[in-house]
């Protein structure tokens, strides 16, 4: 096997991504302290089409150096958006037909692996804060909450990885 050079790859640019038809999939960090997470969120958002990355409470916007340095260019080609409420967002959100999915680990959470989509759904994947998570007024307004599994002695996930794993699999069920 060869490694293939970045010229091989046959990436969009930045105009053509903007045009390019995306995945049906939004992403809210709410309240996300690193800076590094949140750039490294935009390049799985870059990396799968996603519609859109809102920002809100705390979350850093871009231009920020830190950001810039995980995401790589990519908050130049994902569309973003900061709002200060969370829960207001989610509760327009829900209004516009979007489904909204808190990810986070509570009762009568929908384990990612059991989790199915509506062929014609719109999806928001709700990520909380690194510590205390997806606040619970936020929870309250999704309507699904999707935990991921996990195996180990650890309680949770880092945000950019759980942002991955979760995309990573809704973008499969969208793209049998």
């Amino acid at each position: 096997m060869r490694k293939l050079l970045n010229d091989e790859l046959g990436r969009l640019d930045i105009d053509a991504f903007k045009k390019a038809p995306k995945t049906p999939i939004s992403i809210v960090l709410d309240n996300i302290r690193s800076l590094n997470n949140i750039g490294s969120v935009f390049r799985t958002a870059d990396a799968f089409r996603i519609e859109k990355v809102y920002l809100c409470g705390i979350t850093a916007q871009p231009p920020h150096k830190d950001i810039r340095k995980t995401a790589l260019g990519a908050t130049e080609s994902v569309t973003w958006e900061y709002y200060e409420n969370t829960e207001e967002l989610i509760s327009n959100l829900n209004s516009d037909g979007y489904i909204t999915v808190a990810i986070e680990q509570a009762e009568n959470a929908t384990m990612l692996n059991d989790f199915n989509i509506s062929s014609n759904g719109k999806y928001v994947l709700v990520f909380g804060n690194e510590v205390k998570g997806v606040s619970q007024e936020v929870v309250n307004k999704c309507a699904e909450v999707i935990e991921i599994p996990q195996f180990g002695t650890k309680h949770s996930l880092n945000i950019s990885v759980s942002t991955g794993v979760v995309v990573w699999d809704l973008w499969s069920k969208m793209n049998p």
